[in-house]
């Protein structure tokens, strides 16, 4: 069933967007706190931000909103994390500038490792996010449109290689440019983009589940035919 009502209410649709929000807080706030590394078979040690565990998790709520309820309704709940980011980023900043009392001087140093992140990181992380997850969303769409709402793996594997992409370029082109010897920052870009991506794919069956749980709760299946794809509108 098509669904162009963008009137309709939805019994599920504000939970997804609260675990989007969640998730993207998090993977943001707390997962780049931390650098690991793990041996792989083959290719040896990789060394990683632990937050490309989690950060790959909004991205299938975006495939799962848009393949649902749209491209518009998605729009909305990206604004939200945008929105949710920069009060976390602003918030964090106020935090680690304030003056710590005598008792709390000694953890300040604790305290600007975690949460101290600078301008720079921080523009980067948040530009980066938004141009790849509407990336992410737009490729979706229109390949829903053009597979006639047929063979979603590909559109689940053609949005993400196209949406992670964009957000690691440009992320850690912004973030780290200038920082590291460039053949040493590809290599941690293309890294990143690889594991987020094949993250994504690996899930692929529960975003199929997800996706077809929904569809028939919500009784929705939108095609954004005559959608305005424009990233700045808060139109569902």
């Amino acid at each position: 069933m098509t669904a162009h009502s963008h009137s309709r209410q939805y019994r599920y649709y504000d939970f997804v967007m609260a675990a989007y929000v969640c998730v993207l807080l998090c993977s943001n706030l707390i997962g780049p706190a931390k650098e690991t590394s793990i041996e792989v078979p083959i290719f040896g040690t990789v060394t990683f931000l632990a937050g490309v565990l989690f950060f790959p998790i909004s991205y299938i709520f975006g495939d799962i909103l848009t393949e649902v309820y749209g491209y518009g309704r998605d729009r909305r709940v990206v604004w939200a994390g945008f929105a949710a980011l920069a009060f976390a980023s602003l918030m964090a900043a106020v935090v680690v500038h304030l003056p710590p009392s005598a008792t709390s001087r000694a953890n300040q140093a604790s305290v600007e490792a975690i949460f101290g992140n600078t301008p720079r990181i921080v523009v980067a992380s948040i530009t980066a996010f938004l141009c790849g997850t509407f990336v992410n969303s737009y490729v979706l769409a229109k390949m829903k449109i053009w597979t006639r709402g047929r063979w979603l793996w590909t559109r689940i594997v053609g949005s993400t290689v196209c949406g992670e992409l964009v957000d690691s370029v440009i992320f850690y082109f912004f973030a780290f440019y200038g920082r590291m010897p460039q053949s040493e920052l590809i290599a941690l870009m293309f890294t990143q983009y690889a594991l987020k991506s094949a993250w994504e794919i690996i899930a692929a069956p529960v975003t199929y589940r997800v996706v077809s749980f929904l569809k028939k709760a919500e009784n929705v299946d939108y095609y954004d035919t005559d959608t305005n794809f424009t990233p700045f509108s808060l139109k569902a």
